[in-house]
């Protein structure tokens, strides 16, 4: 046996990780210093990584190998204690990829780190919104010391950038203030997805937040929150945006492995994977 040809690379899905070839370029930052309940969110990105080798590169629903376009595995992002810092490591990395004309694919950690990426497509705010999905609003001016926490992505992204929500059903009551004074697009577990992809611009960067999930499909999170979103409900809505919309990058946050159990991590590789899928689809 020739062990040094028979190892799966350990790259997302187990490609070939060339740069030059890739399409779609993914990040990891393995940063939960601003995690406020359960930790381990650091752990995500590698468990997303590893349960991604076990993907088929099949996909049945749309009939088709979509890791064809070219996925390349970016080394871990270095980190830092300071949410501030760890956000611009996130954004200056993101910054790379886009002139180097790919699709950022951002794997967290906590949802402080879609912070950075928002940053980074600053310049494209004209015409760029943002899809979010998760349980909480995420609408914290300030958190625990800090406006770069998880419980304030989208508090900086607001500022930026138009902004839909779908799967919300927690917030604080300076989050409800916020949310009646200013009306944003903000939709529960139920919704018409032809109404949440009439509100968004023709390009857009989905943030996922792996706790809009009802806890019962994806139980190794930081935060969860009963009476989630289905699988069924996430995937149909991110294949109508990528049909309709231009999906110009995304991330998956807040995975935080439980040791034994590895159905939330094979989701969360299946999720980004689906995604990937969803936007190549959508290019007919």
């Amino acid at each position: 046996m020739d062990i040094f040809h028979t190892s799966i690379p350990r790259t997302f899905l187990g490609v070939e990780n060339s740069l030059a070839k890739a399409k779609y370029v993914v990040l990891s930052s393995p940063y939960d210093g601003t995690a406020s309940y359960g930790t381990g969110q650091r752990n995500g990105p590698h468990a997303i990584i590893e349960a991604s080798r076990q993907v088929e590169l099949y996909d049945v629903e749309l009939g088709k190998d979509c890791s064809k376009a070219g996925i390349y595995t970016h080394d871990e992002l270095e980190t830092d204690k300071s949410p501030e810092k760890n956000c611009n490591f996130v954004r200056e990395a993101v910054e790379e990829v886009l002139r180097a004309g790919k699709v950022p694919v951002l794997f967290g950690g906590d949802h402080s780190v879609s912070i950075g990426a928002f940053e980074a497509f600053l310049g494209k705010k004209k015409e760029m919104a943002v899809l979010h999905i998760d349980a909480h609003a995420d609408m914290r001016d300030e958190f625990e010391g800090t406006k770069h926490s998880h419980a304030c992505a989208m508090a900086r992204c607001r500022e930026n950038f138009h902004a839909v929500s779908v799967g919300i059903r927690s917030y604080s009551e300076e989050e409800a203030e916020a949310i009646g004074k200013g009306k944003p697009d903000i939709f529960g577990i139920e919704f018409d997805g032809e109404q949440v992809v009439g509100k968004l611009k023709e390009e857009v960067y989905v943030t996922i937040d792996l706790d809009g999930f009802d806890p019962s499909e994806v139980p190794a999170v930081g935060t969860p929150e009963p009476g989630g979103l289905s699988w069924k409900q996430v995937t149909s809505l991110l294949r109508l945006v990528a049909a309709k919309r231009k999906i110009v990058g995304f991330d998956i946050v807040e995975l935080a492995p439980i040791p034994g159990n590895i159905v939330s991590d094979f989701l969360a590789a299946r999720l980004a994977y689906k995604l990937i899928g969803y936007i190549e689809d959508g290019k007919k």
